[in-house]
């Protein structure tokens, strides 16, 4: 490690197969050395690693900045190295235009929305376990696939076709560059579920029903009709947040809790525990690891003097390891409590898509180890995700268990 103007030089890639065979040891080897370091990877990007850093980043949206510039390249602004991709609003915006597109999304995300959600959210998680359950084995990631159907059906999209949104996002986020299904994901499925979107958006305007598209299609920008590529942009981001981040949370606390028989048992016998479980779950996986944000003017920030248009990345996943916050934070503990993690962001930018998060992984955790309370892992034949600088997680989970009856009679697996 040595020091130059852009002090201090670390050697790190978050999307390089060394992080992601050890995404938590990587980030605890900057964090306990420098906490703030360059890397000349992708061009150069900062790297902040600890609580503080990160805390302080996430919450000036003066100098950190999650709109589009031309630094860093084109493409969407809040992954290293940008990719091509639709705009993502209001994600990519900042303050004060963020919060005119905020206003918009918080009602429908609000806990309030979500209560009206949870029937359908367990009607769906019923049906998938329903589509194993009495085989007695299966790839439980199989089962994981509820958050994906539950967005595309919420937005108001073809719910035949959630696979093929569920699979495109993974390659894109998770997905290595080059491979045939990463470019098929490019090529091939993002251009034909973009053109789903645009139809699907039109047909809303034209003939509203009781989805969120048809809610996105009738609200006001500065007083005038939110327009198809704002909408889309919308859409899209919510795409995207709904299908892969929850399914990693749940890929890993299921790996985990089989790992760990006594706090599964703990879970079972006490579902009032679940809550906190899963708040602990989210700070030890962070499920989305780290974004991005670019400096709009020279700043000395934490002992680093970063000049306009420096790329950050700011890693909630290394924050929510910081021992100078949490105690043992390298221990799943699942009464731990408060537990001021940092998996859904920090600042303006905060998931707006929490609560539901929330709630969808309590009752995907919850009916599995209730209707899979013996449920058994072939851990010799796990595999990750290809890439784990941005979601974390298992893409096949084989899995044994007690055969079990179906409750539902009338739901098919689409």
């Amino acid at each position: 490690m040595e020091s130059t103007s852009r002090c201090p030089m670390i050697d790190f890639d978050h999307n390089s197969p060394e992080h992601s065979a050890d995404p938590a040891g990587s980030y605890r080897g900057i964090r306990e050395s420098v906490k703030v370091g360059w890397t000349e990877a992708h061009g150069g990007y900062w790297v902040l690693s600890d609580y503080a850093s990160v805390f302080d980043a996430a919450r000036n949206d003066d100098v950190f900045s999650s709109r589009r510039t031309k630094y860093g390249g084109e493409g969407l602004s809040v992954v290293i190295p940008k990719t091509p991709h639709h705009d993502h609003i209001p994600i990519e915006l900042d303050p004060p235009e963020f919060r005119k597109y905020r206003k918009i999304v918080n009602p429908v995300s609000a806990p309030a929305a979500v209560e009206k959600m949870k029937s359908m959210v367990d009607r769906h998680v019923a049906g998938f376990i329903d589509s194993v359950i009495e085989g007695g084995k299966c790839d439980l990631t199989s089962v994981i696939g509820v958050p994906s159907i539950v967005t595309i059906e919420w937005l108001g999209l073809d719910v035949s076709e959630w696979r093929r949104y569920s699979e495109a996002h993974f390659q894109v986020l998770a997905g290595i560059p080059g491979t045939d299904e990463h470019t098929r994901a490019v090529e091939v499925d993002f251009p034909y579920l973009a053109n789903r979107i645009r139809q699907r958006i039109a047909d809303r305007r034209a003939e509203p029903r009781d989805d969120i598209i048809s809610y996105l299609v009738r609200q006001e920008i500065d007083g005038e009709p939110l327009d198809d590529h704002d909408t889309f942009a919308i859409v899209d981001l919510l795409i995207s947040g709904g299908v892969g981040t929850t399914a990693s949370l749940v890929s890993n606390s299921l790996v985990w809790l089989a790992r760990h028989p006594d706090v599964r048992r703990r879970l079972i016998d006490d579902p009032s525990l679940m809550d906190h479980a899963v708040e602990e779950f989210l700070r030890y996986f962070s499920p989305t690891q780290a974004l991005a944000r670019t400096v709009l003017q020279d700043i000395e920030f934490h002992g680093c003097p970063m000049k306009k248009g420096d790329r950050v990345l700011l890693s909630w996943a290394s924050a929510n390891r910081d021992p100078e916050l949490f105690d043992n934070p390298d221990e799943v503990d699942i009464d731990r409590w408060p537990n001021r993690h940092t998996a859904f962001g920090i600042g303006v930018h905060r998931c707006a898509g929490s609560h539901l998060g929330r709630y969808m992984s309590r009752a995907l955790i919850e009916q599995v180890l209730q209707r899979m309370p013996d449920y058994e892992i072939d851990f010799d034949a796990l595999e990750t995700y290809p890439r784990q600088g941005v979601n974390t997680g298992y893409q096949r989970i084989p899995t044994i268990f007690t055969p079990g009856k179906r409750i539902l009679t009338d739901y098919t697996l689409m």
